[in-house]
């Protein structure tokens, strides 16, 4: 048995969707062990004050595995 976490992330690039995602993804990486699945939810632009395109932004919901803790295993 297992429990997980679902969370959202946004990532985002000066050139694609894509980027924006991969660059969400490794991000969280670095500080979510057990990462499990990805699922696009959301793309959308930021646009500047002359209407050219600042940055792609990818909206992530993203789970991951929870870790039993050392004290929690332990007590049972």
């Amino acid at each position: 048995m297992s429990t997980y976490r679902v969370t959202e992330i946004i990532g985002t690039s000066k050139t694609s969707w894509e980027d924006a995602a991969k660059v969400a993804l490794a991000t969280a990486g670095k500080s979510l062990r057990d990462l499990r699945v990805a699922e696009v939810v959301e793309l959308d632009i930021a646009v500047g004050a002359k209407g050219q395109i600042e940055a792609y932004r990818s909206k992530l919901r993203v789970s991951f595995k929870y870790e039993e803790s050392p004290k929690a295993a332990a007590r049972r």
